[in-house]
């Protein structure tokens, strides 16, 4: 087979797919429950309390995003994004239906209160444990800077094959049924772009690993989603990480070193319509 077709594809492949997302870097320090932040207290307005799952167990932040350093089109720019996760042996998940925010939460606060301290919300805080260990994913507590940045689609991602098949079909129709019939030889050609230690420093790479918010998504395993679904936007997509890399000790393990995403609807998205999302994590 033609490497130069192959190589040809995967570029136009790129160039079609590309959009905006934002990477977020983890820093030192003790965010306010104002600000961005992975893992410790996050902020719950006067008169709430923190959410629970159906048993009572109170969830615990694994992040909010301060909404006014999003520079996306279609995300809201105003206010705090949450996700709040259950300290359990899933984390929270439910696979068999991972749209069930039960063991899972996104809340958006639109409007924040300055006046709502840390301490109220600590009185808030009860029993969040329903093992007898903590299985949390995020040990500690880390600040996000959000930076802008450029994504084009993963193998791994469930529109891939299609897109692939569109292109072949628009610039190479003579050679199309050979190249369709192989067509995993395009994946093979992404995957040699790959860095082997995913939990690097979470920069652009074809894996589509890393912290992000928008872009497209990285997977262990597989994408959840298939081409009838509607949740066509990476909303969060949290990455496990050695935070300190002279360390060499995870901050951030989803199981074996593996990764979780979110993701929603584009137009429930424009709508700031937070109750339709799929959850999920899976790992090697």
């Amino acid at each position: 087979m033609d490497e130069n077709i192959i190589l040809d594809i995967r570029e136009k492949l790129k160039e079609k797919t590309s959009i905006p997302c934002m990477r977020m870097k983890l820093t030192a320090g003790n965010p306010s429950i104002f600000e961005s932040k992975i893992g410790g207290i996050g902020y719950v307005p006067h008169g709430e309390q923190i959410p629970t799952d159906s048993k009572g167990y109170q969830l615990r932040l694994l992040a909010q995003i301060d909404c006014s350093k999003i520079t996306l089109e279609d995300f809201p720019h105003t206010g705090l994004l949450q996700f709040w996760v259950l300290n359990d042996d899933l984390s929270g998940a439910d696979f068999d239906n991972n749209t069930n925010q039960d063991g899972f939460r996104v809340i958006y606060h639109k409007e924040i209160d300055k006046t709502v301290t840390e301490e109220e919300i600590n009185e808030k805080t009860g029993n969040n444990l329903p093992f007898d260990e903590d299985l949390f994913p995020v040990i500690g507590c880390f600040g996000v800077e959000l930076l802008e940045d450029i994504d084009s689609i993963t193998a791994s991602d469930y529109r891939f094959e299609s897109y692939i098949t569109e292109l072949v079909n628009e610039y190479y129709p003579e050679q199309a049924k050979e190249l369709l019939d192989d067509i995993y030889i395009f994946d093979e050609a992404f995957d040699e772009d790959e860095d082997d230690d995913k939990n690097k420093d979470n920069s652009d790479s074809p894996n589509g690993f890393g912290h992000k918010i928008s872009g497209y998504p990285g997977f262990t395993q597989w994408d959840p989603r298939n081409e009838k679904d509607s949740h066509d936007v990476l909303l969060f997509q949290l990455d496990s990480d050695f935070f300190d890399d002279d360390d060499k000790e995870y901050q951030i393990i989803w199981g074996d070193c593996g990764i979780c995403n979110f993701f929603i609807n584009r137009e429930k998205l424009k709508q700031c319509d937070f109750s339709d999302v799929i959850y999920n994590w899976d790992c090697y």
